[in-house]
């Protein structure tokens, strides 16, 4: 007989409000458009082009360009409101603002011939890691903004995988470097070697049975539209989480510790919650696993005809040379101190910013109230400094 669970879902009645009209509804101009990647996947990117009043007078504004973490979108960077959120402190201060939208988020979870709903379409369409963000869908979105507003650069700004993201990008298309006047890297996760969470070290170091499980059993895809209508939640949990099927893996603990850790750290930010590969988490979990920063891991037959080598190659952070700042925090349970100073002498130009409040979380830096003072207003005088 199946054994039944009681699990509190009741911080997953998520509300997605239309990015576009939120931003309206806030009191400020938007504009959206499709972009599509060489790949196929057809990409949401919202703009603010100015705030609520002209502080530019008709003349052109420096661009920035935002990109959510994990699980996150471009709401990240309005949630808070006209008065905190740091899209819109941005574009009053004169900049025109950009917010990305990876595949699999919302608007962004279309392609140009696959269905991510379809049970015969959706194992290829979520068949990508963060680095095909990297590679796919940054160049694109970015190519985009800098032919539609005329500027050769653009500043740069992530949270978490965004930071990530942006990392690959520079190292493995060095070219792009020339494409950024400066980044601000907000919990940019990259180095593993210190990892600080215990709990996902843990699950971590089965990922890839729990990644064999999960594709077993058709599960693709993490908090996406209709995962919380009624009953499927826990009907999908239940699924990844039934002794019966899955005990001969002696995963039960291993998934049970993932999710529940990573949804823990979302509930604070449930507004903002978009979808999101599991293969995403997967790259991940190898990385934390290895205590690397490296590509996709497909064993070592499939590392010899990827990579011509039985590992996966390294990210050589040695190639970038954007202008960095990385924030962090030492109440960050995703990325440790050590990782953070480990990356910064890796880059030629980083520099490292300690986040004031001890107790500062990973998702504080878009979701708290005094991330305004303890992270934006730094942002914005940094850039403003830059555009005198």
């Amino acid at each position: 007989m199946k054994k039944t669970r009681n699990y509190d879902l009741s911080w997953m009645e998520i509300r997605v409000t239309a990015k576009h009209q939120r931003i309206l509804s806030d009191g400020y101009p938007a504009e959206s458009y499709d972009v599509t990647t060489e790949d196929g996947y057809i990409l949401e990117v919202n703009r603010i082009p100015r705030g609520r009043k002209d502080l530019n007078n008709g003349r052109p504004r420096p661009v920035v360009f935002m990109m959510h973490g994990l699980q996150g979108s471009a709401n990240a960077y309005i949630e808070l409101g006209p008065e905190n959120s740091m899209a819109y402190i941005l574009a009053n201060y004169g900049f025109d603002v950009w917010l990305g939208n990876a595949r699999g988020v919302e608007r962004s979870r279309r392609h140009v011939s696959l269905d991510p709903d379809s049970i015969l379409q959706k194992r290829k369409f979520w068949d990508f890691t963060w680095e095909e963000i990297a590679l796919n869908d940054l160049p694109a979105m970015i190519d985009f903004i800098l032919s539609k507003t005329g500027q050769e650069k653009l500043h740069y700004v992530g949270h978490s995988q965004g930071g990530t993201v942006f990392l690959v990008l520079n190292s493995m298309k060095p070219e792009y470097n020339e494409k950024f006047k400066s980044a601000h890297l907000l919990a940019g996760v990259g180095y593993k070697r210190f990892f600080p969470n215990r709990i996902l070290t843990k699950a971590a170091q089965k990922v890839d049975e729990i990644l064999f499980v999960t594709r077993a059993l058709g599960f693709v895809e993490l908090l996406g539209p209709g995962l919380f209508s009624d009953g499927v939640a826990p009907d999908t949990i239940d699924a990844l989480t039934n002794e019966q099927e899955i005990q001969s893996y002696g995963l039960v603990d291993a998934i049970l510790n993932l999710f529940k850790e990573a949804l823990e750290e979302l509930s604070r930010s449930k507004a903002m919650v978009g979808g999101a590969a599991v293969k995403q988490y997967a790259h991940y979990g190898q990385n934390i696993r290895d205590k690397k920063f490296r590509r996709w891991d497909y064993g070592k037959w499939g590392n010899l005809l990827k990579y011509g080598w039985v590992d996966p190659p390294q990210y050589n952070l040695r190639r970038i040379t954007v202008d960095i700042t990385m924030h962090y925090t030492l109440g960050d349970n995703l990325l440790h101190e050590l990782d953070v100073i480990g990356m910064s002498l890796s880059i030629p130009n980083c520099k490292i910013r300690r986040v004031a409040r001890r107790n500062f979380s990973h998702t504080d830096f878009v979701v708290a109230n005094d991330s305004r003072e303890l992270v934006t207003e730094y942002i914005l005088n940094d850039l403003a400094r830059r555009n005198q």
